[in-house]
C-alpha cells in the first residue's frame, strides 16, 4: 500500500508505522513477561493480539500505554520515542485505553465518566474560566458537550446518560468505558478484552462499534480478545504471543493456520490426534 503520511509532493513516501515496538522485553525479578517482541501497527489498522492465558498480552498493552516501562527495547508512536513517557503524557498525544477489568467511577453519572476522558483537552486557564461569559470557557464547554453527545449517540447510550455508572448492567458499563476512551480523541485506541463477559448480542454490538470507530472515525485500534470468531472476522492483522514471545504475525487466515499457533492453543497431543 502506498502511504503518504509525512510525504511531500506527488510520489509515494515510505513511512514508519504509527506504533513501533523494537526488541521489547519486560521482566519482573526472575520472571520474563515479554521477550524481544517486535511490532509495527500501521495508521488505520484494526490489529489484534491473541494468545493463551498468561502469554503476555496485557503486559504488552501496559508497555504501550505507559503503565509499565520495558526492561529492554524501545517504543515509538507517531515518529516519537515514548519508551519512558508517563501514562498521562501518552494520553495527551493520543493513546487511549480500556481495561480488562472495568475502571469506571461507579458513583459518578455516565456523562461525567465520559467527560473525565476530556480533561487533557480543556484549554482554558483560571483567568478565562473566571471570565466564563465573556471569555472562551462557555464556548469551549458547549463544544465539549456537543462532542460528548456525538459519542453517546454513536454508542447508543442516550437512555443512560444521567444514570449512575455503578448501577448499570455489565455490558452497558463496558460501553461507557469505551465512550470515555473515545472521548480522549485518540489516534490509537487500546482495547483489553472489550467483549469479555458479554452475551452474543452484546458482542455483536461491541464488534460493530469497534469496526465503525476504525472505519468511520479513523481510529487505529489494537485489541486483545479471546473470541476467535470476532478476531478473525474484524482484524486486518494479528500477532500471536506465547510465553511472552511473538510466535506468528499476519492476516487472520494465515495466522490461524500456523502450526505454532495451533500448538499454542491445542497442544502437541491434540494436534497429533487431529
Amino acid at each position: 500500500m502506498c502511504r503518504l503520511r509525512g510525504g511531500i509532493g506527488g510520489g509515494c513516501a515510505v513511512t514508519s508505522p504509527l506504533l513501533e515496538l523494537s526488541n521489547v522485553s519486560l521482566q519482573f525479578g526472575g520472571v520474563t513477561a515479554l521477550s524481544e517482541v517486535d511490532l509495527g501497527v500501521e495508521e488505520g489498522e484494526l490489529y489484534s493480539i491473541i494468545g493463551p492465558n498468561g502469554a503476555g498480552k496485557t503486559s504488552l498493552l501496559n508497555c504501550i500505554s505507559g503503565r509499565y516501562f520495558p526492561t529492554f527495547g524501545t517504543i515509538s508512536f507517531d515518529g516519537r520515542d515514548i519508551t519512558r513517557l508517563r501514562t498521562d503524557k501518552r494520553a495527551a498525544i493520543g493513546i487511549g485505553r480500556t481495561f480488562q477489568n472495568l475502571a469506571l467511577f461507579g458513583h459518578m453519572s455516565v456523562i461525567d465518566n465520559i467527560l473525565v476522558g476530556r480533561h487533557h483537552l480543556v484549554r482554558n486557564n483560571f483567568l478565562t474560566g473566571s471570565l466564563y461569559w465573556i471569555g472562551g470557557a462557555q464556548k469551549e464547554e458547549l463544544e465539549q458537550r456537543r462532542e460528548i453527545e456525538e459519542i453517546i449517540d454513536f454508542l447508543e447510550i442516550q437512555h443512560i446518560r444521567h444514570a449512575t455508572a455503578g448501577t448499570l448492567p455489565y455490558g452497558l458499563r463496558k460501553r461507557v468505558e469505551l465512550a470515555r476512551a473515545v472521548a480522549l480523541k485518540p489516534k490509537l485506541l487500546l482495547l483489553d478484552e472489550p467483549m469479555a463477559g458479554m452475551n452474543l448480542e452484546e458482542k455483536m454490538d461491541m464488534a460493530r462499534y469497534i469496526v465503525d470507530l476504525n472505519d468511520e472515525w479513523g481510529i487505529t485500534i489494537i485489541m486483545i480478545e479471546h473470541d476467535m470468531a470476532v478476531v478473525t472476522d474484524i482484524s486486518s492483522r494479528i500477532t500471536v504471543l506465547d510465553f511472552g514471545k511473538k510466535i506468528a504475525e499476519g492476516v487472520p487466515e494465515e495466522v490461524m493456520a500456523h502450526p505454532d499457533v495451533q500448538r499454542a492453543y491445542l497442544g502437541d497431543d491434540e494436534l497429533e490426534e487431529a
